[in-house]
């Protein structure tokens, strides 16, 4: 049965590449984007999810063009790299706000039509960073590691009414910025990798697609490693 599918920050990357596998699959698929021009196949709603009023805007377009939200994919972020000693506080706060502070705007907003129907799923995309850590990245790996916890209470507090929540964590990914390194830099990236290389979107996208299917029913608090082997243990 066709489902209503919202994926925030999808009008590239992994979000557009969960978007195809979705729509591939035969389901209504509702993207937000705020900067970069969405495709034009796909319903788009330009949001900045670091503003609850456009939050509430943007579901509320796609309930009255496809109606209730029943599968959200939670990956719209930035990041603001840095060393500790050079990062503004701004910067870390900012990277809070748009990775994990909207992921609980989006969620919250999407959970009472769920709980109405006894029946949602809710993917967020967190990184291996937030898991391993990651020298100037320490802002976006607290927010990506907030994820999990976040995760971990919702799947406690929803599971009695049919609403999994589950984190998937990417490792290193093809994306336009990794298509511009050179051939040294790709090497430095991948070296750690069991699998030497890079994930696409796209296996990604498989792992956000299946934790929506019916197979994975039973899952929920759970964190999915897509990341070539690299956060093994984590």
């Amino acid at each position: 049965m066709s489902r209503v599918v919202l994926i925030t920050g999808g009008s590239k990357g992994i979000g557009l590449a969960c978007a195809k596998a979705f729509a591939a699959l035969g389901d209504k698929v509702a993207i937000t984007y705020n900067s970069t021009p969405p495709p034009p196949e796909f319903f788009c709603v330009k949001c900045d999810v670091t503003d609850t009023a456009q939050v509430d805007a943007a579901f509320a377009a796609v309930e009255e063009h496809f109606g209730i939200v029943e599968v959200l994919v939670s990956n719209a972020g930035i990041t603001k790299d840095t060393l500790l000693l050079r990062m503004k506080e701004a910067d870390f706060a900012e990277v809070i706000d748009a990775n994990l502070t909207a992921a609980f705007r989006v969620v919250k907003r999407a959970t009472p039509g769920m709980l109405k129907a006894r029946s949602g799923r809710i993917i967020l995309m967190s990184s291996v960073v937030g898991l391993l850590g990651s020298a100037g990245q320490a802002n976006y790996a607290a927010s990506k590691a907030g994820l999990v916890g976040f995760a971990r209470s919702l799947a406690r507090e929803l599971g009695s009414r049919s609403i999994t929540v589950n984190v998937v964590a990417p490792g290193p990914v093809e994306t336009d910025m990794t298509a511009a390194l050179t051939a040294e830099q790709l090497q430095t990236i991948t070296s750690s990798v069991p699998l030497q290389r890079m994930a696409t979107p796209e296996e990604v996208a498989g792992v956000v697609a299946f934790l929506a299917s019916q197979p994975a029913a039973y899952i929920t608090g759970a964190v999915i490693p897509v990341d070539g082997g690299l956060g093994m243990g984590h």
